[in-house]
């Protein structure tokens, strides 16, 4: 008989007690295409002794078939992992890996590097705590550099470590060193980062990785993995005002209504009042609901139900909020814009707005700003093209609450979707409500709907025209099908002038008739003023 120890005797309930004490690090690598992201993850996983004996296996394997380093390890295989990585040798879709040591537990993001696949590096640092933006060491500060700092500044990532890698092959020289962090610093003075860490390192051969290396003796600070085990990130996610968008209506039978959703931030407790938002009715939270208890306090990051002391009507997309602190509603928004799509934006154009789980119609209004990567200075243009970031004016059909991005991530981030392909084509920051400065567009309301009105409105003589125009056009058509029917000239002539005069009488006769029923005449067509015969509607 085999006996089996118990589970105490591996002090099982220690070791997992010893890891929920840990805090949790999200970060992301970000650079230029080639400047060694892959490789630096790869060999960080391996130098703190986190692969078991399979994937080392499998990364030996794989290096032999797929590695750039003459047989020996390749550890950019550890996370680019489809085939057409390996075979181009470059990272294409974002890589998570968890790793953890005695201090902490992480959560690494690999980004790709390459311009066209910006917008994967955009998704894995919307959720990051800390950029480590790798620099070659021979090309320095590159256009796609200043582009992926730029980025982690907008998506509100306040802590980076500047890895610049590669410095065994420019003989670890501290001026190239001090010249590249001199550089970026200049550069990035206007983007709000709390603290920037330069650090010089080799990711092929594992130098200030996790071990400190002896080719940069004028090197004093902390390595790679120091850094990583021991930066402060400020958690505010639970000291902000509380925040849950509603995901689903809980009804599973006649006596339970329940609101179904992740705590974004705050915390609440039965008893506690609040605001739903847009509709602005105030209540009181009635009881916190799992799967197994009710819970007297839900905080973020927790995925609970709601119910209220009223019947309150709430859909989907609404978001429940503290009384005191709430966030703002409106169907205007100015935003901060990453356009990701191969065709331009512009004025005009339409998509489907999605903030939290709140998705609605909404049309760019204004197209305001671009900011120019080598100056980050705002250049006022008309439209944005792929990989652009700039200021757009936004209107939607309803309104919806939400909170500055510099604010929440949570409640101020959206994205914006195609209405045909459902394709995401921009990633958006809000900056707050809009405004109505935007003249070229104006939204009235009828029953909840909107209708927009060009604020240019269309001459009386112009309309005239363009009457007289089309059926000068169409009576010269009937002429000459008259002619070709008969083969008489003056009988088709007849024809065709008889044709324009009996229409124009008509068409007057018919305006004058209709403008004295006013049956179907629109509510907001009577509050403003407007002659729906005349007015230009798109």
């Amino acid at each position: 008989m085999t006996v089996h120890p118990a589970p105490a005797s591996f002090m099982l309930e220690d070791y997992l007690a010893a890891h929920e004490r840990k805090s949790l690090l999200r970060f992301i690598t970000c650079g230029s295409v080639d400047d060694g992201k892959s490789t630096l993850i790869g060999r960080l996983l391996y130098e703190s002794k986190r692969l078991f004996d399979d994937q080392l296996a499998a990364l030996e394997r794989d290096s032999r078939k797929h590695g750039t380093q003459g047989g020996e390890i390749d550890f950019s295989l550890l996370v680019d992992g489809l085939a057409s990585e390996r075979e181009q040798g470059i990272t294409i879709d974002v890589a998570y890996r968890f790793f953890s040591t005695d201090r902490r537990t992480f959560i690494v993001a690999d980004t790709p590097g390459h311009e066209q696949y910006t917008r994967n590096m955009a998704t894995g640092a919307s959720t990051a705590d800390v950029a480590i933006l790798l620099v070659d060491a021979r090309k320095g500060i590159t256009r796609q550099t200043r582009r992926h700092a730029l980025l982690v500044s907008l998506l509100g990532i306040r802590h980076i470590a500047l890895a610049i890698n590669k410095m065994d092959l420019v003989g670890w020289s501290e001026e190239r060193f001090q010249q590249i962090v001199a550089e970026f610093g200049t550069f990035s003075s206007d983007l709000g980062f709390n603290q920037v860490t330069a650090i010089p390192l080799s990711a092929l051969h594992g130098d200030n990785v996790v071990a400190p290396s002896s080719q940069a003796p004028w090197y004093r600070g902390p390595t790679l993995l120091s850094y990583l085990e021991t930066v402060e990130i400020e958690q505010t996610a639970e000291e902000e005002p509380f925040r849950m968008p509603v995901q689903w209506v809980n009804r599973p039978n006649p006596d339970f209504r329940g609101f179904a959703g992740l705590v974004a931030s705050g915390s609440i407790r039965p008893g506690d009042r609040v605001r739903i938002l847009p509709s602005g009715v105030e209540t009181s939270v009635a009881r916190i609901v799992t799967m197994d208890r009710d819970l007297d306090e839900a905080a973020a990051g927790q995925s609970v139900t709601i119910t209220l002391s009223d019947e309150v009507d709430i859909s989907r997309g609404d978001i429940i909020a503290s009384v005191e602190r709430r966030p703002q509603v409106s169907d205007r928004i100015d935003a901060r814009l990453f356009w990701m799509a191969t065709e331009h934006l512009k004025e005009g154009d339409q998509f489907l707005l999605k903030l939290g789980a709140a998705t609605v119609p909404t049309r760019v209004v204004a197209v305001r700003q671009r900011i120019d990567l080598s100056s980050l200075a705002s250049v006022p243009v008309s439209s944005l093209a792929a990989n652009d970031v700039g200021h757009v004016g936004l209107v939607l059909d309803q309104p919806i609450a939400f909170d500055p991005y510099l604010q929440s991530r949570h409640t101020g981030g959206f994205i914006l979707i195609d209405r045909e392909s459902f394709d995401t084509v921009a990633i958006g920051l809000v900056d707050g409500a809009g405004t109505r400065r935007d003249a070229s567009s104006q939204p009235t309301r009828n029953n909840g709907q909107v209708t927009w009105l060009q604020s240019i409105r269309e001459q009386k003589r112009r309309s005239v025209l363009k009457a007289m125009s089309w059926r000068i056009i169409g009576s010269v058509a009937t002429a000459a099908a008259a002619f070709v029917l008969t083969q008489d000239t003056r009988l088709a002539a007849a024809i065709g002038a008889t044709e324009v005069v009996t229409k124009l009488v008509l068409y007057y006769g018919h305006e004058r008739l209709w403008a004295r029923i006013r049956f179907g005449l629109s509510i907001a067509a009577k509050q403003h003023g407007t002659d729906p015969q005349s007015s230009g509607a798109s």
